[in-house]
């Protein structure tokens, strides 16, 4: 408890912390080239980014582009960010929200491409609407994203894989990759050069790496 609680004070002191409290929680939305990256490169969101991994490899990856990785838990967010910090990688935010208020925080067209890394998958029929990749969020996904803006998918859940690509099916989506094997696939993507510590678990334990990707338009 004692280093969760540091870990939140630190958040509080740390620039690449965005998160309730501060001014710019309030005050980003349509702004985040303007008022935090100041630059006009495009922007790639990582949703629940847990310890931010995937965004500080990808960040060191592609210096020329800004990610911002989205999570509500500050304490696994905290690392991330100070990894970022401790090795001056400055294309990197972090906000601390919940997925269903991403609309308070950006506005339309300001995202360019949206990853969603291992996600709970929600099994429970009852749970559906809850699923990262539901109709509801993946509206709250099309606000914010570009035209020609790309939705990631990777998991480890054969179900979650199904239903998400049954969705975006269903309501006309474009997908564009999709495989049950990301790794023994032919498929040339950046993302098989970063993995989460889930996702290496997973590997250890035989399981098989799901990837999709598609636009909404």
């Amino acid at each position: 408890m004692r280093n969760k609680l540091a870990r939140f004070e630190d958040n509080k002191n740390t620039q690449n912390v965005i998160e309730e409290g501060k001014d710019l929680f309030n005050n980003i939305k349509g702004k985040w080239k303007s008022e935090y990256f100041k630059n006009d490169n495009p922007i790639i969101l990582e949703i629940g980014c847990g310890c931010g991994k995937y965004t500080y490899s990808l960040a060191t990856m592609f210096p020329n582009k800004n990610f911002i990785g989205v999570d509500i838990k500050g304490a696994r967010i905290w690392f991330g960010s100070q990894k970022c910090l401790n090795n001056n990688i400055y294309n990197v935010a972090f906000l601390r929200t919940r997925i269903e208020h991403l609309d308070n925080f950006f506005a339309e067209d300001e995202i360019d491409e949206i990853i969603i890394t291992f996600p709970d998958p929600r099994p429970k029929k009852s749970e559906a609407k809850k699923r990262l990749t539901s109709p509801r969020f993946l509206d709250l996904y099309k606000h914010i994203i570009k035209r020609d803006g790309i939705v990631y998918l990777k998991t480890d859940d054969f179900n979650l894989f199904e239903y998400t690509l049954y969705v975006i099916k269903a309501y006309n989506f474009k997908p564009i990759i999709f495989t049950t094997d990301l790794y023994s696939s032919n498929i040339d993507s950046y993302h098989k050069d970063i993995k989460t510590d889930y996702e290496e678990k997973y590997i250890e334990q035989g399981a098989k790496i799901k990837y999709l990707s598609f636009t909404f338009f």
